[in-house]
């Protein structure tokens, strides 16, 4: 008896995922990068040690610009040898296509935006981050979406009890 495939358990598996992006930006473009990890740091994130609380992602622009995941934290490997010199929340590289690093250049000139990390997932065995393009909301348009979830809500549990 012979399959034609197997699927993998963990073939696409979010590892983290920022909560807080939605209720504080309004995304604009989505984007797919790959993330440099070192090995102890792809066992800590396959063990859900990995938080992107406060994570952003930044632009270096040394001699060509590069992408960086920062203040995201991956807790150290409790099984590596000896982690005393390891930081938690070192800037990790992101890779990107470079069609997709010149048009993200080109609109983070445009006052307001930012490029924000939304998840981070197991795609086939490479660990990707799904980063986008956000703009900041204001306050009163926090305060509006909170008023529109809870009337969603109140209407979707008044429905369900009819």
């Amino acid at each position: 008896m012979t399959f034609a495939f197997c699927l993998n358990y963990n073939e696409f598996m979010d590892f983290a995922f920022n909560k807080f992006a939605t209720s504080g930006y309004q995304l604009l473009d989505k984007y797919q990068a790959g993330l440099v990890l070192t090995g102890a740091e792809v066992k800590s994130t396959r063990q859900n040690g990995l938080s992107l609380r406060q994570a952003y992602v930044s632009v270096n622009y040394s001699p060509k610009p590069e992408f960086y995941l920062m203040k995201a934290k991956i807790s150290p490997y409790r099984f590596a040898p000896r982690t005393d010199h390891y930081d938690p929340e070192k800037p990790r590289k992101l890779l990107l296509q470079k069609a997709e690093m010149r048009t993200l250049l080109g609109k983070l000139e445009q006052k307001g935006l930012t490029i924000i990390p939304l998840r981070v997932y197991n795609n086939r065995n490479f660990i990707k981050v799904e980063i986008a393009l956000a703009k900041g909301k204001k306050q009163f348009e926090k305060k509006e979406d909170l008023k529109k979830k809870a009337v969603d809500k109140e209407i979707r549990t008044r429905l369900k009890y009819q």
